[in-house]
């Protein structure tokens, strides 16, 4: 418990500089309460003798004879779609399912996907589970009850302390637990997988009526399934990633009894309603029946290192967003970007001033202060976008009422659109998915990974598409002559101009501007 730490925590709450006992006394409680991360723990790696699993025969298949040196991709759009895909994955598994995410939530998607999980497991499956601690809600209990089936097992990543005040371990151990894990991918049998920005949560999947969650993910099969498995254990491996059974005692494992009844209850609850939604939409369908063309592309996988969590961030250990960055200078003709938190700092407006200086085109979409799920980052963001239409970007952001759904009665109503998607169209010929936000947080301090696939087909449609959805669902922001930034849009077939952030309360724009006192390194 050093001074500096203390410092550390004053700033944090400045009301403890008053109290400078309390702060010791925080860091006491929190310096009691650390977590085994030399619990022991047996290494394994992805199991790839899988050729003659039922998911093999399907990944040849659906790739063709003549092109099983390459790989296959498809693209996830809807959440319903995406969750289907899953689901149908650890289904059909017969050897192994890896995943890896940044949270899981106790809703509907996250009781199925658990139900499918031990069904696998009740199969002889071998599922390996590593998800990241800090925005994970999961009660304990249920991790610990699919932890001690006898062919699962689950890692928590950079672990909070189960013991003390949860607030307290954080602030004593702050340096640590500040650094996460925001990777997310799944592969089952070693055949095929998925890589995007959905976690395990019903907004993800269309499954949340609240409002619509616009996410995307990528379909997988081939030989980069060998790199999508060697990063996952690689994370699976690493000191960071401590067994659940670290995080339990006996006394916990005895009060599952009572708690198995209610999980079982409510996984039962939910596959009723929402497993055949999931498993039964067309795209799922035409998948299994292998009726779906996949793109046939070269592609290589670009992952940080988890040592990244563990040391100052340089060049050399931002993989993702340094390697991004080169495929973006290497444009010719557009870059069209996807990214829900965009703080693109100096050096962001200096790479896009040098991207637009040789004619190339930038396109850029991102949520309106109304459809951000963060003010604080778009607080930030805000201060930027001057810059970047001075730079030449086209800046879309997205509507918050542009999301329409049809009731069972027919009727139509609009619900609240969040932009949730990750990604990168570059020359119309290379497609970027990921976790990747543009951001400090992703950028600098979490780890991530993504997609680099070259494929001018997969290129051309997405393009296309974005290019004809943006208007539809976007402002597009320009400055007028007094160098104020006006919001336009195309609603209904009638032009909009709005003059101050659309769609938002005056409390909304004071929490916005209010909120510009939070370090920009840490959003």
């Amino acid at each position: 418990m050093t001074d500096t730490l203390a410092k550390n925590v004053a700033n944090f709450a400045p009301g403890f500089r008053q109290f400078p006992c309390l702060v010791y006394a925080v860091l006491f409680l929190a310096g009691c309460t650390t977590v085994p991360l030399d619990y022991p723990r047996e290494a394994s790696t992805a199991l790839n003798d899988t050729s003659d699993t039922l998911l093999a025969d399907q990944s040849r298949q659906w790739r063709g004879d003549a092109q099983l040196g390459t790989n296959g991709f498809y693209p996830l759009h809807e959440g319903l779609d995406a969750f289907g895909a899953r689901l149908t994955l650890i289904e059909n598994a017969e050897k192994s399912i890896d995943a890896q995410y940044f949270l899981m939530k106790p809703d509907s998607a996250g009781f199925v996907f658990t139900e499918k999980l031990l069904e696998a497991a009740d199969r002889g499956v071998r599922v390996r589970f590593l998800i990241d601690d800090i925005f994970t809600t999961v009660d304990d209990r249920g991790l610990i009850y699919l932890n001690e089936h006898s062919n699962v097992e689950i890692r928590i990543f950079n672990p909070l302390s189960r013991k003390g005040i949860k607030a307290f371990n954080y602030l004593g151990h702050f340096g640590r637990l500040n650094r996460r894990m925001h990777n997310k991918s799944f592969t089952a049998d070693y055949q095929i997988g998925v890589v995007g920005g959905r976690n395990i949560a019903e907004e993800y999947f269309q499954l949340d009526t609240s409002g619509e969650f616009i996410d995307f993910d990528m379909l997988v099969t081939g030989p980069i399934i060998n790199d999508i498995s060697a990063s996952f254990d690689e994370y699976w491996n690493h000191e960071l990633a401590v067994p659940m059974h670290a995080l339990y005692d006996k006394a916990d494992t005895e009060k599952l009894a009572e708690f198995e009844q209610h999980v079982l209850a409510r996984m039962e609850e939910e596959s009723k309603t929402v497993y055949g939604r999931a498993v039964h939409t067309n795209l799922v369908h035409d998948l299994n029946a292998m009726t779906i063309s996949p793109y046939i592309a070269g592609a290589r996988v670009i992952v940080d290192n988890p040592q990244k969590l563990e040391e100052k961030p340089t060049d050399e250990n931002k993989i993702v967003v340094t390697e991004l960055r080169k495929v973006f200078k290497e444009a010719e003709e557009e870059i069209i970007i996807f990214t829900p938190y965009f703080i693109p700092r100096d050096r962001g407006i200096e790479t896009i001033n040098e991207i637009t200086g040789k004619g190339v085109r930038v396109v850029v979409l991102t949520n309106s202060l109304a459809s951000n799920n963060h003010a604080s980052v778009h607080s930030a963001y805000s201060s930027y976008r001057k810059r970047l239409l001075d730079a030449g970007v086209e800046l879309w952001e997205a509507r918050a009422n542009a999301a329409e759904v049809t009731n069972a009665d027919g009727t139509k109503e609009l619900e609240h659109l969040t932009l949730h998607t990750k990604g990168a169209i570059i020359d119309r010929r290379r497609v970027f998915v990921g976790s990747l936000n543009l951001d400090p947080r992703s950028t600098d301090l979490d780890s991530e990974i993504g997609l680099i696939i070259d494929s001018p087909e997969l290129g051309k449609v997405m393009a296309k598409d974005a290019m004809e959805g943006m208007p539809k669902m976007a402002y597009r922001l320009e400055l007028d002559e007094n160098r104020k930034i006006r919001w336009h849009a195309t609603i209904d077939g009638q032009e909009v101009l709005e003059t101050k952030e659309p769609l938002t309360s005056g409390w909304r724009r004071f929490q916005a501007w209010f909120l510009k006192i939070l370090p920009e390194k840490q959003l």
